[in-house]
């Protein structure tokens, strides 16, 4: 495990540093981080189920070297240290690279729709939202109104007491909110249980997140994200970025389906010294022997460098393996990690689970 890599392993200051002095004592970050690594391995998610495992299993007690950490306290670490676990992420690489590996040559980026922990039957439209919100305020108007008549002295509890609008409050406030998010979307539905997650259309137009990674030739996974975007014609360059901030360089030669395909990206990939393979909607056809060639009026100059490299054997000899070496990344994931649904609501929680 890379905790035990080179060079001194894991820098887990970012772990530490979040702890003070004041209060009880606290659980090594340590002995947490390795626990979660082999749990997230086995896919065994569930904080509850992890409490058990660790005590019942023998490789989790020696993992937690005796200690039993509760489920709370699993929950508090993930959610309070979400930017340590990112810059972990970052040291697997730097230590890969250091190893000889996560060679950037060649870097294949590809998307996927993991599923969100919400139900598409689990949805309300902006009226059914406002309809609720006015019903809150109606019960607001009259609990004012029977505290108005009702006597000061009186026990808590009977009907009209100000201890009764306190329950009102919370259930006024969320709905406040979930409206404000409702107007920011417009009028599309949202869903009750995770308002962040969007329709995706594979299996049956699902909630979910769209997540994107970008994987060297031997594997190895060099950039990630999590986004809400239902389509991938926005997410080239910002999938080539966070390979240089992993790797301290840009990749020489970058590649994806024609559903990355932008030209104002195309032409970031030039500016940045990035080699793209990445054909339109036309050239796609074409190079399965589906189209004859067709020069398309309006081409841009790196449209048409793109375009003379993909279609040269040389350059779809470069662009044949980006399925072989980004698919199977994503088969062992979903199929041997179990990461094809998040069982955590919103984006943030879902993008610290890919991470």
């Amino acid at each position: 495990m890379f905790l035990c890599a080179p060079r001194g392993g894991a820098d887990l200051r970012g772990f530490e540093q979040e702890y003070v002095e004041e209060g009880p004592p606290a659980y090594a970050p340590a002995l947490r981080v390795k626990v979660g690594l082999y749990a997230y391995g086995l896919q065994v998610t569930s904080s509850r189920r992890l409490e058990q495992r660790i005590r019942e299993d023998l490789a989790f007690r020696y993992l937690a070297a005796g200690a039993t950490p509760d489920h709370g306290t699993r929950n508090d670490f993930r959610t309070r240290h979400r930017r340590a676990i990112h810059d972990l992420f970052l040291q697997v690489v730097e230590v890969a690279r250091g190893l000889g590996m996560a060679r950037l040559g060649h870097v294949a980026i590809d998307s996927t729709g993991v599923g969100a922990n919400a139900s598409r039957r689990g949805m309300e439209t902006e009226r059914e939202r406002r309809q609720r919100l006015a019903r809150t305020r109606r019960e607001v108007r009259r609990w004012q109104q029977q505290c108005d008549a009702a006597d000061p002295n009186e026990e808590p509890g009977t009907e009209g007491h100000p201890s009764d609008g306190e329950k009102l409050e919370p259930p006024l406030q969320q709905t406040q909110e979930r409206l404000r998010k409702l107007a920011r979307l417009g009028a599309r539905p949202l869903s009750v249980t995770d308002p962040e997650s969007r329709f995706r259309r594979d299996r049956g137009f699902t909630r979910g997140y769209t997540v994107d990674l970008a994987v060297s030739d031997d594997h190895l996974i060099v950039g990630e994200r999590t986004t809400q975007a239902t389509s991938d014609s926005a997410s080239l360059v910002p999938m080539v970025e966070p390979v240089r901030a992993a790797c301290g360089q840009w990749p020489d030669e970058g590649s994806a389906d024609s559903g990355f395909f932008s030209l104002q990206h195309l032409q970031e990939l030039e500016k940045r010294g990035v080699e793209g393979y990445l054909p339109d909607a036309h050239l796609r056809g074409e190079l399965k022997q589906r189209r004859g060639p067709l020069k398309m009026a309006g081409d841009s100059p790196a449209h048409c460098r793109m375009r003379a490299r993909l279609r040269s054997p040389a350059g779809q000899a470069r662009y044949r393996p980006r399925q072989a070496w980004v698919e199977p990344v994503f088969g062992v994931l979903k199929e041997q990690r179990g990461m094809r649904r998040f069982r955590l609501r919103a984006l943030s929680k879902g993008g610290w689970r890919w991470r």
